[in-house]
């Protein structure tokens, strides 16, 4: 798909996302709103819409960066542990620092999410198995303990109901004032176009990019920070979304090729498409009601990579 059609694609869709709600505001009503209408869309509906294009992008990008970095086609937040070690650091400033401020939170979780990245990444280069499917299914089990430890310390500590928002996508509770974190994602996303082409040398393995007088390792590092960065803003202002950085990458890499600087921003339109549309789906499938956009998007990112699973060989994943 060509990027002006994905423009056009998600333009129709954040206009249908705007006007999507219990609270009548229809497109004849812009030019003539009332006060209510006027907060309903300055209030809850435009930064709704923000934070799922961000949300969208970001995450897609990350899960990009970890593949290029990993070599693998099946590494993403979700399979490395990242999401969960994000998780883990909410907990954590729940438990140690209750008056902290949403930025200290931001920190701590990502301080956590790199950290569990950085052993994924660790536990990858000693693993002589370098299996397509085996590599994340190691990162799942290693997400899974990282998870069960922050669910048994949450129970210990009554805090599974604190913990249960950042567990599950949602952004039926974003509203003007609690959803602006998710903008630090922006300057990380451009930092990852600025180094996509040192991304895509690194991806070749550390002994060709020291060829090409690469610094390995502070891309690599650097690559880290940017995955971490963004799914810990991503999850303290939506919560967990599942396979996202997972699929994206793999649809775009079957018609656009592994380069990372051309599939950048392939990528990250078409990451901010698919949470619109999920998001458009769980709005209207149980009208009023609305189902969370991490079961939307599990439901559907599971068996989109059950299919790629299957046919990996075909696109060479």
């Amino acid at each position: 798909m060509k990027l002006r059609y994905m423009v056009i694609v998600l333009v129709i869709l954040s206009f249908v996302s705007v006007f999507i709600g219990v609270s009548n505001v229809s497109p004849l009503d812009i030019f003539n709103l009332t006060e209510e209408q006027a907060q309903i869309l300055f209030i809850s509906r435009i930064p709704r819409l923000i934070s799922i294009l961000v949300a969208g992008m970001s995450m897609s990008v990350a899960g990009l960066i970890m593949q290029q970095l990993s070599r693998n086609k099946f590494v993403s937040p979700t399979t490395a542990g990242t999401l969960d070690s994000a998780r883990l650091g909410v907990l954590v400033s729940l438990l140690f620092f209750t008056a902290a401020s949403p930025l200290l939170r931001i920190v701590i979780a990502f301080l956590f999410a790199l950290a569990g990245t950085m052993v994924f990444m660790k536990v990858l280069d000693r693993i002589k198995f370098k299996d397509a499917i085996f590599i994340p299914l190691v990162g799942l089990m290693f997400g899974n303990i990282i998870s069960s430890m922050a669910t048994f310390i949450a129970y210990k500590e009554d805090l599974i109901q604190n913990m249960s928002s950042f567990m599950q996508g949602d952004f039926s509770m974003i509203m003007s004032g609690n959803y602006e974190l998710i903008y630090l994602s922006i300057p990380i996303l451009a930092i990852a176009f600025l180094y996509a082409n040192k991304f895509t040398i690194a991806g070749m393995g550390e002994d060709f990019s020291k060829n090409l007088g690469l610094n390995y390792r502070q891309v690599v590092n650097l690559g880290l920070v940017i995955v971490a960065l963004v799914t810990a803003s991503v999850v303290l202002t939506v919560g967990m979304i599942p396979f996202l950085g997972l699929i994206i990458p793999n649809i775009v890499t079957i018609y656009q090729g592994d380069h990372l600087k051309k599939t950048l921003m392939h990528t990250a339109m078409l990451g901010a498409v698919f949470v619109l549309l999920c998001d458009i789906i769980g709005r209207t499938i149980i009208y009023p009601y609305e189902i969370p956009i991490s079961l939307t998007v599990g439901v559907i990112g599971s068996a989109i990579f059950i299919y790629l699973l299957l046919r990996r060989k075909k696109y060479g994943l």
